[in-house]
């Protein structure tokens, strides 16, 4: 698929793709990975950042036909999880992974599923893992939760034909080279070298995705 004028990709999920979104101005895209994939994709394409700080899925599921569907994508990208991890351990707020599975099941069937009327193809979906680089007393212990959620996270959008974008190994992998804190100071919220990483490995899952049409990030736009 070469990304044109008609395209609009949206990218959707927590304070990982807002990275600082102005909330006020909808074509905000952050400073993050959603602005570097922008960056590198022809011009002509039209992406949208929704992400929403603090967001666990049933925070974006409350606000998936609104922020998503609503805005009548042609590519839906969406990162979750994290979240869901998380405040199980700062706040002791508990989300059963069949319970989260479930939700984004719903939401990716959703999202494939065609509106009353609507003449246009099902969105393309680009489903992103969670991800942790523990950096912190304690974090090795959130993969206890977080391990089986990410294995959700790839069940569920492999089953509904998903693009399945492993940034969780991509960012490992940095990690290998550059140490946790230089890709993610806190464990969990991407420096800038991080958000490259993450938004490298999305470009190089839609390329092999036959999406062609994306530049390497640095390259000029055309």
């Amino acid at each position: 698929m070469r990304f044109t004028q008609s395209e609009r990709l949206v990218f959707t999920g927590d304070s990982v793709t807002a990275s600082g979104r102005d909330r006020e101005d909808p074509m905000s895209l952050g400073e993050g990975y959603v602005r570097m994939i922008a960056e590198a994709l022809p011009a002509s394409a039209t992406v949208v950042n929704t992400g929403l700080d603090g967001n666990r899925a049933r925070d974006l599921e409350a606000r998936w036909t609104a922020d998503v569907l609503g805005l009548a994508p042609s590519v839906v990208t969406v990162l979750i999880g994290i979240n869901d991890t998380w405040r199980r351990y700062d706040r002791g707020l508990l989300s059963p992974v069949p319970e989260f599975e479930a939700c984004l099941d719903r939401l990716l069937t959703g999202t494939l599923a065609p509106a009353p009327g609507e003449r246009r193809g099902a969105p393309r979906l680009f489903v992103m893992t969670p991800f942790l680089l523990p950096v912190g007393p304690g974090q090795q212990t959130w993969y206890e939760d977080l391990a089986p959620r990410t294995e959700a996270v790839v069940r569920t959008a492999t089953a509904h034909g998903a693009t399945v974008v492993r940034t969780d190994l991509a960012l490992s992998r940095a990690a290998g080279v550059h140490g946790a804190a230089a890709l993610a100071p806190d464990g969990v919220h991407p420096s800038p070298l991080g958000h490259r990483v993450i938004a490298e490995a999305w470009l190089a899952a839609a390329e092999a995705a036959g999406t062609d049409g994306a530049a390497g990030i640095g390259q000029d736009r055309e």
